[in-house]
């Protein structure tokens, strides 16, 4: 099967540049202060407490993280062959037209959350679906939650999680993490959008208006109203939130 065709937010591309370029220059001057300390008369107790410091923090990562992806998997339902094997099918589709291993890919109950998400952990990935998509999926149908793991598939596809790690220190700009992070979804939605059209816009009307109200939404209305909506908080609250406002995202794809 030929690899999939799909949109790269030109965002993306720039602001990962941003942040790679920032973070080397961090990088370089951690190293720079490092070679200092050890090549000056600073005291070893003062250089000690900074390698402690630096190994508590990336040690505290990886046990909460571990402890995660622990969670996931002694209570979340692993979507295999047997185990909801019309969403394997999906699932296994799209990582052949991805070109990408199938990810381990768990359902959870989410206490009525409709959201997915995908994480990675000693070097592999993982995608969790809370259960109330998985109820939409099989009460109207399973477009729409095949966009919502056609959606996460696009952050492995893209390796977001690792460079959104390696590009760690670039997040004392302002603004730009979440201004690359909203790239990330807008190509992720392409993805999604590449691989089930027809369960897009639902996907993420979904998102807005809950699995019973989007049925009754216009959505032309929705986009239309939300272009009348100005003001300061507005425009702010999206400058630092992770993802797009969702008539933007519908609009994206559409």
């Amino acid at each position: 099967m030929e690899n999939l065709n799909y949109k790269v937010n030109p965002k993306e591309n720039i602001y990962f540049t941003i942040k790679l370029l920032f973070s080397i220059v961090i990088y370089g001057l951690i190293a720079f202060a490092i070679y200092s300390l050890i090549n000056t008369s600073t005291p070893v107790a003062q250089f000690l407490v900074l390698i402690i410091y630096g190994v508590l923090i990336a040690l505290y990562v990886f046990f909460a993280t571990g402890i995660m992806i622990g969670h996931i998997k002694g209570n979340g339902i692993k979507i295999t062959k047997k185990q909801f094997p019309e969403i394997y099918g999906i699932l296994e589709k799209q990582c052949e037209q991805l070109n990408m291993e199938i990810p381990p890919v768990y359902m959870m109950q989410s206490g009525g959350v409709l959201n997915a998400f995908a994480t990675k952990f000693i070097g592999r990935n993982y995608v969790v679906i809370y259960s109330e998509i998985f109820d939409l999926a099989f009460e109207e149908g399973i477009d729409e939650l095949s966009f919502v793991v056609a959606h996460e598939l696009g952050h492995i596809k893209r390796n977001h999680i690792s460079k959104r790690l390696w590009l760690f220190p670039s997040i004392i700009i302002p603004f730009l993490n979440s201004a690359y992070s909203r790239a990330c979804e807008y190509t992720c939605d392409n993805i999604g959008n590449a691989l089930s059209p027809n369960g897009s816009t639902l996907g993420l009307l979904i998102l807005a208006s809950g699995k019973t109200g989007y049925k009754k939404v216009n959505m032309d209305e929705y986009i239309n109203s939300s272009k009348n909506e100005t003001g300061f908080w507005l425009w702010f609250a999206e400058k630092v939130s992770s993802h797009p406002n969702l008539p933007k995202r519908i609009e994206n794809i559409k």
